[in-house]
């Protein structure tokens, strides 16, 4: 796959493996999400400040009783996912951990937004049956 890197000012194209495509592509996406978030929700704190609060938060407060939980939940969360094939789990994860759309996942996948949405509702089907 090819990307264009900005250097000083000047566009460089170069080829890449397409995981490594994926990856700046989710860095990219990361960055508008957090930019986005900078815009809507600014409170005067130092950025670092801001990402600390909203992205580390969970680890440090949690109880052993919590951790217990989330640690059990996980485990059945993968046993569910288990039961899905590896593009449906793929394309689960991509839209509920990497919060990508439906049309940034087809474009990943190659493939139709409908083919996308089919896979993360058989996936959410095999969950509500699991639990």
């Amino acid at each position: 796959m090819e990307v264009t890197i900005n250097i000083d000012g000047q566009a460089l194209s170069v080829e890449v493996t397409v995981e490594v495509y994926e990856y700046l592509n989710r860095a990219d996406h990361k960055e508008e999400n957090l930019a986005h978030e900078k815009r809507r929700h600014w409170d005067s704190r130092e950025f670092d400040e801001y990402i600390v609060l909203t992205e580390g938060r969970s680890c440090y407060y949690q109880t052993p009783e919590q951790w217990v939980c989330r640690k059990e939940t996980i485990l059945e969360i993968k046993a569910a996912l288990a039961l899905c094939t590896e593009a449906q789990r793929r394309r689960f994860l991509l839209y509920a951990l990497e919060g990508l759309s439906y049309a940034e996942i087809a474009g990943l996948c190659h493939c139709s937004k409908a083919a996308i949405q089919d896979s993360i509702e058989a996936v959410r089907k095999k969950i509500k049956k699991f639990f």
